[in-house]
C-alpha cells in the first residue's frame, strides 16, 4: 500500500512520533509531507496522487473535491477523534472509508482541567507573571476546591475520569448529559440549567455537533454564579464567544480557562486569551507523549486492519466502504 501522512514536519514531531511512523512504514510506502503549510485543496490532491490511504492530521480538511480528485483512494484515517472537517457523506457516496482515532488523551486532558481549576481559584499564573515582570503581586484570598461544587457538562470518557477525582478532593459533582444515565450514587445528574445555576466551576466537555453549536451562550452565562469559573477543553464552537467576552467584561462570571477556541487549528481566540481573567493554553490538552502516541499508534493498527481486508476500529461509514475493499 501507498500511504500519505499529511502532518507537517512540526506536526509530525509533536503529533505522530518516530515509533508510530516506523510502524506505518512496515505496512507500506509512506509519503511524507515536507512543507510547513497544511495541505489543502489542489495541493492535497497533488500530494495524494496514487496513494491508497491518507493518514490525516486534525487540521487537514478533506472536502468532497478531494474524493473526486483521487479515484484510487481507499480510505482516509484521521489521527484524531474529531472528523467534522472530513466530508463523510461525500466519502460514502464514492465508497471511501473514513476512520477516527480512538481517544488516547483522557488522562492528559483530565489533568489539565484540574490544573486549570487550581490556577483559576488560587491565582498561580497571575502571581507568577507579576514576579517575572519584576512586580510585587498582591496576596489575594483564594478558594479551595474542597467543599465547592463542580458541574461537568458531558459525561463521556473525560467526564467519567474527572468525576471521581473531583469527589475525592471533596467536591460535590453535578453532571448534565441528556444522552446517558449516571448511575454512581456519589454524583448528581441534573439539567444543564440546574448545573449552571449551582456550580462553582463549570467544565464544558460536551461533544461538538450542529446541535451543540453555541450551547454555552448568553442565557447560560446569565444563569451562572458571579464567583463561578468556566472551563472549556472540548471545542470552541460550543461557546458563544461574544457572550463569554461580555460575561467576563461585566463581571457576570469570575473567570475562564480555555484550551480550545475558534482560532485556526481549534486554538483559543487571541482576543479572549489576552483578557486578565482568562487562562489560555494553545490546545495542549492531549499534547503529552502517552496521549499522542496512543492515537498515532491506533492509526497504525487501523492501517494493519485495512491491509488484511478488515474494517478497523473507529470506522465512521463502514457500511458504505466499497472502493478497494
Amino acid at each position: 500500500m501507498k500511504i500519505l501522512l499529511t502532518h507537517t514536519p512540526h506536526m509530525r514531531d509533536n503529533y505522530y512520533g518516530p515509533r508510530a511512523l516506523a510502524g506505518l512504514q512496515t505496512l507500506g510506502e509512506v509519503v511524507l509531507h515536507r512543507g510547513e503549510d497544511t495541505l489543502e485543496g489542489a495541493a492535497l490532491i497533488a500530494a495524494a496522487q496514487g496513494v491508497d490511504l491518507i493518514v490525516a492530521d486534525r487540521a487537514t480538511a478533506v472536502p468532497e473535491a478531494i474524493f473526486a480528485g483521487l479515484p484510487e483512494l481507499r480510505a482516509v484515517l484521521r489521527c484524531a477523534v474529531d472528523i467534522r472537517n472530513i466530508d463523510v457523506e461525500a466519502a460514502s457516496s464514492r465508497g471511501v472509508l473514513v476512520t477516527r482515532a480512538m481517544p488516547g488523551f483522557v488522562e492528559s486532558v483530565t489533568e489539565l482541567v484540574f490544573g486549570f481549576l487550581v490556577d483559576l481559584n488560587r491565582g498561580i499564573s497571575k502571581a507568577t507573571a507579576a514576579y517575572q515582570a519584576g512586580l510585587a503581586p498582591t496576596a489575594r484570598m483564594g478558594r479551595q476546591l474542597s467543599g465547592t461544587t463542580i458541574g461537568i457538562i458531558g459525561y463521556g470518557a473525560i467526564g467519567r475520569a474527572m468525576a471521581p477525582i473531583a469527589s475525592a478532593l471533596g467536591m460535590q459533582v453535578l453532571i448534565a448529559d441528556p444522552f446517558v444515565t449516571v448511575d454512581d450514587p456519589g454524583f448528581r445528574q441534573v439539567s444543564l440549567q440546574t448545573l449552571l445555576a449551582s456550580a462553582d466551576h463549570v467544565v464544558c466537555l460536551a461533544v461538538a455537533t450542529e446541535a451543540t453549536e453555541n450551547l454555552i451562550n448568553a442565557a447560560a452565562f446569565a444563569l451562572m454564579q458571579r464567583d463561578a469559573v468556566f472551563i472549556n477543553v472540548s471545542r470552541g464552537n460550543l461557546v458563544d464567544e461574544a457572550a463569554l467576552a461580555a460575561a467576563l467584561s461585566e463581571g457576570r462570571i469570575a473567570g475562564a480557562a480555555l484550551d480550545v477556541g475558534r482560532a485556526p487549528d481549534q486554538m483559543p481566540t487571541p482576543e479572549l486569551a489576552k483578557r486578565p481573567n482568562v487562562i489560555a493554553t494553545p490546545h495542549i490538552g492531549g499534547l503529552t507523549p502517552p496521549a499522542i502516541e496512543a492515537q498515532a499508534l491506533n492509526t497504525v493498527e487501523q492501517v494493519r486492519a485495512l491491509a488484511g481486508g478488515a474494517v478497523p476500529d473507529g470506522a465512521a461509514n463502514a457500511a458504505h466502504w466499497t472502493r478497494g475493499r
